[in-house]
């Protein structure tokens, strides 16, 4: 236990948004106990993601449906939540994960309302459909699991991404209802934005490598070669008040004897004042 509640603590503070959710989905689940029968349909009606709700109220069905759980205490959907989805967000990120979490439950939200539309308007489903229930966070949690197959490569990807789309596309043919339609879509969406996301970064850590080899080679010496001033030889011969006439007697030798020379031409003020008239 020592060792099991530091590792605990440090896996859940990596994941704040995950604990965040599945707390309030405990929350919303206690609320839920806390009320009548009738109240409960209600609520669970006005947070439904169904045809009438999104074509009244769509932007808050969208977001209050994520939050509500029907049924029993949820603890299967909150412990995949703590594991699966703490581990993508400590792959992904919090902001990526809340990102893709959204884009799946929002997108497979949005194909199913629409598939619905266009089934009852040709007669293939009832239209009590319209008034369904339809809150949880199975098409979010179906678009991160699927995303998921990218954290892996080679026959490893390609079997979690199989065994999804298989298992999912068994489910819609055996008994097909429209929330299996929806976790089919919400799979696709998430291979779509993995695959998207695994080449656009690729590509800009190719671009990021090669900048990085760039700047990292050493540039070329270039041909052009100083030119040392000569001293005239005429200059050489007029005496120790030459610089070059000057003795050297270290590495600033050469610093010492042009500040010193300086001085004596142009630091002599008895000279300044006779010859420019200065008081």
């Amino acid at each position: 236990m020592r060792r099991l509640l530091p590792e605990l603590r440090q896996d859940l503070s990596g994941a704040p948004a995950s604990t965040a959710y599945a707390f309030t989905l405990f929350v919303t689940w206690w609320t839920l106990r806390g009320v009548g029968d009738s109240v409960e349909r209600r609520l669970i009606f006005s947070a439904s993601t169904n045809l009438y709700n999104m074509q009244h109220n769509p932007i808050q069905v969208l977001v209050a449906s994520a939050f509500w759980t029907q049924g029993q205490f949820p603890w299967v959907t909150i412990a995949e939540i703590l594991v699966v989805m703490g581990f993508a967000e400590r792959w992904l990120g919090t902001s990526r994960w809340i990102l893709l979490f959204a884009t799946g439950h929002i997108g497979a939200t949005l194909l199913t309302v629409t598939t619905i539309d266009h089934a009852i308007d040709h007669h293939v489903i009832p239209v009590r459909v319209e008034y369904a229930a339809d809150v949880g966070t199975s098409y979010g949690f179906t678009a991160v699991l699927a995303a998921m197959a990218f954290h892996f490569r080679g026959v490893v990807r390609a079997l979690w991404a199989g065994v999804i789309v298989v298992f999912l596309g068994s489910a819609l043919l055996i008994g097909p209802t429209f929330t299996d339609y929806g976790h089919m879509c919400a799979a696709l969406i998430g291979l779509a934005v993995g695959f998207v996301a695994s080449t656009f970064w690729r590509r800009i850590e190719r671009l990021r490598s090669e900048r990085d080899a760039i700047s990292a080679a050493p540039t070329p010496a270039s041909t052009n070669r100083l030119t040392v001033p000569r001293i005239p030889a005429a200059a050489a011969d007029t005496g120790t008040n030459s610089v070059a006439a000057q003795p050297l007697s270290g590495a600033d030798g050469g610093a010492e004897a042009a500040l010193h020379h300086a001085d004596d031409r142009f630091d002599d003020a008895g000279r300044d004042r006779a010859e420019h008239r200065h008081q």
